[in-house]
């Protein structure tokens, strides 16, 4: 499945922010799919991930309660609603998926073994 993210760019700390990734070539349903970033000069972290038919879902702690991860598998598409920005958030945003037998749950880790990737998305918060 090929994967393309959007929707970032430079807002201040408070603003939020809605990232979407569309996805192509195989049916989007088959797969878990998550958000993962990479601050310049970091590794790249797991952000949040969502089941196939978004029935589950896991979050970074540090984004707890300020993003939320939702998919609409009729549109091919994986969003992540940012609330609350803050500096720290400024990053490379990806959208990556796996394949996964259980439609309901996130195949474990949640935050490891994704084997399909898009090109980021850059986001970055002002103080």
């Amino acid at each position: 499945v090929q994967l393309q993210a959007s929707g970032g760019g430079l807002v201040q700390a408070g603003d939020s922010l809605r990232l979407s990734c569309a996805a192509s070539g195989r049916p989007f349903g088959n797969y878990a799919a998550a958000w993962f970033r990479q601050a310049p000069g970091q590794d790249r972290e797991f952000v949040a991930a969502i089941s196939r038919v978004g029935s589950t879902t896991n979050y970074a702690d540090s984004v707890k309660g300020r993003f939320a991860i939702s998919r609409d598998n009729a549109k091919n598409a994986v969003y992540l609603q940012m609330n609350g920005l803050k500096p720290e958030d400024t990053a490379l945003y990806y959208c990556a998926a796996k394949n996964s037998f259980s439609t309901q749950r996130i195949p474990l880790p949640a935050n490891d073994g994704y084997n399909n990737w898009g090109q980021g998305t850059l986001v970055t918060v002002s103080s």
